[in-house]
């Protein structure tokens, strides 16, 4: 199925009767697929010169993350998925193609990708995915991301830097029209977030880089 744009797929899905529509449907009706956007993708000069690979691993993440299900909880201990959509890739592909795009962006780097141009990279990027998912709060929900990180030196096999990230965001409704809008927001905070962080690990300031 062709992937379709976050406006157009909006323009032209149903709207959904809040949470009564939520369901952990297995089968049934193609769903509309949607991508979150990537951080500004144009070139960043940071007057450094390109100093490090940078190996963005594929995150990690429990069984019912590592879906291209949406998830929304209606409970603490509930898990459910949107019925009539869909991300492009599973959970934590989806971030690490984003996380490699972000980090790509930065002339820095004399490489960015999922695995090294030789044996190893200069630096790893590790991380576990815990929160993913929207969870509904009276009318409406709160779209929560919390991710894990370590930059790991290869050289070294020493940790450069480590933090926790946790974002988030809400939605008007239960309906997906609101959701996926938020979880775009919640995900551009969590790569501006993890991109400026990447790079205080190698000792450059994102906010020197034009």
């Amino acid at each position: 199925m062709a992937r379709l744009s976050p406006l157009i797929a909006l323009a032209l899905m149903p709207l959904l009767a809040g949470c009564a529509a939520i369901s952990n449907l297995s089968g049934g009706p193609r769903l509309d697929v949607f991508e979150l956007r990537p951080l500004d993708p144009s070139a960043k000069h940071c007057g450094r010169g390109r100093i490090a690979e940078l190996v963005i691993e594929e995150p990690k993440s429990r069984g019912t993350l590592n879906t291209e299900r949406i998830m929304i909880r209606p409970s603490a201990i509930q898990t459910q998925y949107l019925p009539d959509a869909q991300w492009g890739d599973t959970v934590p592909v989806t971030l690490q193609n984003l996380l490699v795009r972000g980090f790509g962006a930065y002339d820095v780097f004399t490489h960015v990708g999922r695995a090294p141009l030789g044996t190893a990279g200069d630096y790893a990027l590790l991380s576990e995915i815990h929160d993913f998912n929207a969870e509904v709060s009276g009318k409406g929900a709160v779209i929560r991301m919390t991710v894990d990180a370590q930059l790991v030196n290869e050289m070294s096999a020493s940790v450069a830097a480590r933090s926790t990230f946790s974002v988030t965001t809400t939605s008007a409704s239960t309906r997906t029209s609101d959701l996926i809008p938020a979880f775009d927001a919640a995900g551009q905070q969590l790569l501006a977030q993890m991109t400026d962080w990447g790079l205080r690990g190698i000792g450059v300031s994102a906010a020197s880089c034009r």
